[in-house]
């Protein structure tokens, strides 16, 4: 499967950065691969429902129940190759 582009990856993790208040989370460190949810950058379920709203309204994908969120929100990359799909399809 190739890569999803950079620039969903990127602004993926400005996003997620910015909107859900991740001050100490820095951009340098912030790995394509690593967890969003628990370990990794530490996203919790109110942060979950926040990431539906912002992919929604910055990316214009819905997601649309728990299975497709659950797989998805794995990393950036999953979440970046998801948006890129949804968006050619």
């Amino acid at each position: 499967m190739p890569e999803p582009p950079m620039q969903t990856k990127e602004a993926l993790k400005r996003l997620i950065k910015t909107e859900l208040n991740l001050e100490d989370l820095e951009l340098e460190a912030f790995g394509d691969d690593m967890p969003l949810f628990v370990e990794g950058v530490g996203l919790d379920s109110l942060d979950a429902v926040e990431l539906v709203i912002l992919v929604q309204k910055h990316f214009q994908v819905e997601i649309k129940d728990m299975e497709e969120s659950r797989a998805a929100f794995a990393s950036v990359r999953t979440l970046a190759d998801f948006i890129d799909r949804k968006r050619a399809a």
